[in-house]
């Protein structure tokens, strides 16, 4: 299986080097592209000279900083134009350990989307604060039941698709950023019937740079969440009902 992890970045000089040099370790024969959006502290520079050390890694140079979803895309159709078979989603500041990159890959052989969880047994978020264990169990329970998806790490940023899968979801017109990219992916995995597994991660805080996430992208995922929410419900009342309602 052709697996290529795509690795969004943006300032991410501090850390891009290990990234690198770990997802070779853990999967040689993958390939890694880095998207980098225009970071001034030389990300892009950093990861072509480490490529040119350790081989099969290409960096997409994007002008301006234009978002997580935006960066995905461009990543994902760039690796199904190359005829890669499967894209991973990871996070270039070690909150992913890339050692876990072949327990993903390996769930995959029965699965169209596989999702590093932290909520299952065996996965874990060490050292978190209370209140941001309370507000990512209550985001990610809140967005299983409002979508109806049995999902419990919907906002997961760790996870590998099948090509297949990113085309009957057509990925390109998909426009949530942040977490609301992440639950707009599983939500329309979902709507496909993708055969989807969550296999267990530890997700640890980052220790050097700065979080790209704010509280506005939470809130942003939680109205997209509650919007798609409520036309899930509409549709399924017009299902039964055969009458026009709309939502209040």
């Amino acid at each position: 299986m052709r697996v290529l992890v795509v690795l969004p970045t943006y300032n991410e000089a501090a850390t891009i080097e290990e990234v690198l040099r770990r997802v070779r370790q853990a999967w040689p024969e993958g390939r890694v592209l880095v998207v980098d959006d225009g970071s001034p502290d030389g990300t892009a520079d950093l990861a072509e000279k480490v490529g040119d050390g350790i081989g099969g890694i290409d960096v997409m140079r994007r002008d301006q900083r234009r978002g997580l979803g935006d960066a995905y895309r461009a990543g994902f159709a760039w690796g199904m134009h190359e005829g890669a078979d499967a894209l991973v989603e990871m996070d270039s500041d070690l909150s992913h350990d890339p050692a876990a990159l072949p327990s993903l890959v390996a769930a995959l052989v029965d699965h169209d989307l596989v999702i590093g969880s932290r909520y299952v047994p065996g996965g874990s978020i060490p050292n978190w604060r209370l209140h941001r264990r309370l507000l990512s169990r209550f985001g990610n329970v809140y967005s299983s039941v409002m979508l109806g998806v049995p999902v419990r790490d919907m906002t997961s940023g760790f996870r590998i698709y099948r090509v297949e899968l990113l085309r009957e979801m057509e990925i390109e017109t998909v426009r949530a950023d942040g977490y609301g990219f992440q639950i707009e992916m599983t939500y329309r995995a979902a709507q496909v019937d993708a055969r989807i597994a969550e296999v267990p991660i530890s997700f640890v805080d980052r220790e050097m740079g700065k979080s790209k996430m704010s509280g506005g992208i939470v809130v942003e995922a939680l109205l997209l969440v509650t919007r798609w929410g409520l036309s899930r419900l509409v549709t399924r009342v017009r299902a039964r009902t055969g009458r026009q309602v709309e939502p209040a």
